[in-house]
């Protein structure tokens, strides 16, 4: 059987309109777009960002599966991928841009090969496990933050470069629950160059800026003011102790407050500080009043490759079966640090969503499943292109705040395979 990327024919008529379709491009999952594919390929007509108008419409090069460069049918790369494993005695899955379905078919070819699971964007996730691990915290869903906030608090975050519409759904609703609109609420943004344009509309009232670059020091300084201690005027360079009292004093007043973060913005050594300070002004605030947090980001299917590894696994993220038992060390298993120090001895590579996660310099054998146009630096030893979910398949993908998951249209782009039934054959073929 040969993958193709031609656009899908059959029954379907040559223009079809699709509505309620979610948005597999980054971690909201928006679940309102409209889109219609005609004879020049899937094109946005509503509720699409540019991060979505620049996935769904992107036209596919073409990439038949290849072994050593050459092209070959898909059958041959999936028997040559096999036979590169089987030969392993250490493989590493990684990438892992993908849905449910394709991540169980990674974790169920881990188990059988002793292999290693590491999601490519895993190292922002653990700013967060740390602190979840250590000391847990109170958090937030979207819906929640979208229905009840009165004060949401952003923190060393750019929202809208991660998440466009961010502030469309979730800040600045036209409509909450029951089609309610929401009272105006506060937004507070800290950190340095944050882009506050979108924090506009009817449902906003006032909006606070503290410019700065240690995100982590004004939080200690806030959290330190609401017990009532004393802080040097000059605590913090640039920022007045007089901004951190008047905050201080909306934290105080807030019915329902939000600290938002994303931890791959926070990119910076021992950012797991912020986190804890972030969770940590919640943990106080909540003694008064309502706080939670609501960690963003998770793009890539990193949610999604997050949760399914803990249901199959009983652990996060970098995990090992090279035992026979499912092994969790998050340093001994981070894939990337691997590479680097010559451990494993082969690397199979998952990025069905974007174009540019790629793999990671290596001189291992490399086999990547990827969607076509995806930006490799090298050919790899086998390539073979596999379909983007919601877009050329159905499937499912957990959203940012780890609290539903969300179904994904097929948009008939192309026919190609998807990431679990390829892998489900690798495992068939060993």
């Amino acid at each position: 059987m040969q993958a193709s990327t031609a656009p899908k024919t059959g029954e379907r008529n040559p223009c079809d309109r699709f509505k309620n379709v979610t948005c597999p491009f980054c971690g909201m999952l928006c679940d309102d777009l409209e889109i219609e594919r005609n004879d020049r390929g899937l094109e946005v007509l509503k509720n699409g960002c540019g991060r979505a108008v620049a996935g769904f419409e992107r036209q596919l090069p073409p990439a038949p599966p290849l072994v050593g460069g050459k092209e070959v049918l898909l059958s041959d790369a999936i028997s040559e991928a096999a036979q590169i494993i089987r030969q392993a005695d250490l493989p590493l899955y990684g990438g892992l841009a993908t849905d449910v379905d394709g991540m169980r078919a990674a974790m169920s070819l881990a188990d059988r090969t002793g292999g290693v699971v590491d999601h490519a964007l895993s190292e922002a996730q653990y700013r967060n496990f740390q602190v979840l691990q250590s000391t847990g915290w109170t958090t937030s869903t979207l819906t929640e933050t979208r229905n009840r906030a009165d004060l949401i608090i952003v923190v060393g975050t750019d929202v809208h470069r991660l998440h466009p519409r961010f502030f469309e759904r979730i800040v600045c609703p036209a409509e909450s629950m029951f089609d309610v609109t929401p009272a105006r609420r506060t937004v507070v943004f800290i950190g340095k160059d944050l882009d506050r344009s979108c924090a506009s509309g009817k449902t906003i009232g006032d909006v606070i800026n503290l410019p700065c670059d240690r995100v982590g020091e004004v939080l200690g300084v806030l959290r330190a003011r609401l017990k009532g201690f004393r802080v040097a005027d000059k605590a913090l360079p640039g920022i007045e102790l007089a901004e951190i009292d008047a905050l201080a004093e909306h934290c105080r007043k807030a019915n329902y407050g939000v600290v938002v973060w994303a931890p791959p913005s926070l990119d910076f050594p021992h950012a797991e500080i912020v986190v804890e300070q972030i969770t940590g002004l919640v943990k106080d605030l909540n003694q008064s009043t309502r706080f939670a947090g609501l960690s963003l980001g998770g793009n890539e299917g990193a949610i999604t490759a997050g949760a399914v590894c803990a249901w199959q696994s009983g652990y996060p993220l970098r995990t090992s079966y090279a035992s026979g038992a499912p092994d969790y060390d998050p340093y001994r298993y981070h894939i990337s640090r691997m590479l680097a120090a010559g451990e494993g001895d082969v690397l199979t590579w998952i990025a069905s969503i974007g174009t540019e996660l790629v793999p990671p310099p290596t001189d291992i054998p490399t086999i990547v499943l990827g969607t076509p146009g995806l930006k490799l630096p090298k050919a790899p030893d086998v390539f073979i292109p596999i379909g983007t979910p919601g877009v050329d398949h159905a499937g499912r993908l957990i959203r940012v705040d780890n609290v539903v998951s969300l179904p994904l249209q097929d948009l008939g782009r192309a026919e190609l395979p998807r990431a679990a039934d390829v892998l489900a054959a690798i495992e068939a073929a060993l």
